[in-house]
């Protein structure tokens, strides 16, 4: 599983996702770094099959309307702390990886991972 994790999400999670044996890119790696366009990371995304971890809503729009990026993770935490974050991943890795096997659209909130359609 390959993830592509967006900008407004701390390089600390691509290396625990990286730790964890998953192949792993932050938007930072890229050429345009965080000022890559959402259309680059979704093509990205498609090419290589990475899942998109975001907080940005306009994934959630282009997710539903056109199918991309490949898969979405959606972090709706609001704004806690990297450790926070690092915890709530730690938590819940092995349930994200077996619903994102089957599933295109997760959420992760701060109490719950929500499955959508």
């Amino acid at each position: 599983m390959k993830f592509i994790v967006d900008a407004q999400l701390p390089r600390r999670l691509v290396y625990f996702l990286q730790n964890a044996g998953y192949d792993t890119l932050h938007t930072l790696d890229l050429p345009q770094q965080n000022a890559t366009l959402d259309s680059n990371i979704n093509t990205l995304s498609i090419e290589q099959e990475r899942i998109v971890i975001t907080k940005d809503s306009d994934f959630v729009d282009s997710f539903l309307t056109i199918r991309q990026p490949y898969k979405l993770l959606l972090v709706s935490t609001g704004n806690i702390k990297n450790s926070q974050l690092e915890t709530l991943f730690t938590t819940h890795l092995i349930q994200i990886i077996k619903l994102l096997t089957h599933h295109s659209y997760i959420e992760i909130n701060q109490t719950s991972i929500v499955l959508h359609q």
